[in-house]
């Protein structure tokens, strides 16, 4: 009878296989701690930066609703109360095209006599809520500037109009300038018509489109 008996006083252990297994398994931890550091400081460091521009942001639209703030209380002041409302309502003229700068010009231009220009032109608001220009315009006599006062006055689109005021032109071709006043009077029913058209022209472009 054969007996087979270990005489060592440890078993046999395969040092090379489990190493290989174990530090295989160890360097991915490592690696994968490594990466998750990585990651948390690249995090770290985006999230300030994120926090920097967040503040800088946040100090522009401070600074932004102070100068708002400022210009509303300087616009609420007693003195000042009446701009403030000329120009809100003009505002809201032109935002519900009510009034055209573009139809205002070709108003002026059909009624302007030869040799006589548009210098300037400023609107504001009457005691009548009406759309008053002040206008001033340069030439070469003083009975041309009568004569677009009284084409203003028997147009449709102008009323109350008058010369306030003449000066002799310096530094210009002019010879003379006036300070034209009178009331504007808006062409609702071409604005009406002009926004009826655009639906048909935005139809016509887009059946027009290959």
């Amino acid at each position: 009878m054969r007996l087979d008996i270990n005489l060592a006083s440890q078993p046999y252990e395969d040092s090379r296989e489990f190493w290989l297994r174990w530090g295989t398994a160890l360097v991915t931890a490592v690696v994968l701690t490594l990466a998750l550091l990585a990651f948390t400081v690249m995090g770290w460091f985006a999230a300030r930066r994120d926090h920097a521009m967040i503040s800088t942001y946040r100090a522009e639209i401070a600074q932004r609703d102070r100068t708002r703030q400022q210009a509303q209380d300087f616009l609420n002041r007693p003195e000042n109360r009446t701009t403030r409302d000329q120009s809100q309502f003009l505002n809201e003229l032109i935002e519900r095209k009510t009034l055209s700068w573009t139809h205002v010009l070709e108003d002026l231009e059909k009624v302007m006599p030869t040799r006589v220009h548009l210098v300037s032109i400023r609107p504001e608001l009457d005691e009548d809520n009406q759309l008053k220009l002040k206008m001033v315009v340069g030439g070469d006599s003083r009975d041309r500037a009568l004569e677009l006062a009284r084409r203003m006055e028997e147009s449709r689109r102008f009323t109350q109009t008058y010369i306030e005021t003449e000066h002799s032109a310096q530094g210009s071709g002019d010879t003379i300038q006036f300070d034209i006043n009178g009331v504007y009077v808006p062409d609702t029913d071409h604005e009406a018509e002009a926004k009826k058209a655009e639906p048909k022209k935005k139809e016509t472009s887009k059946r027009s489109k290959p």
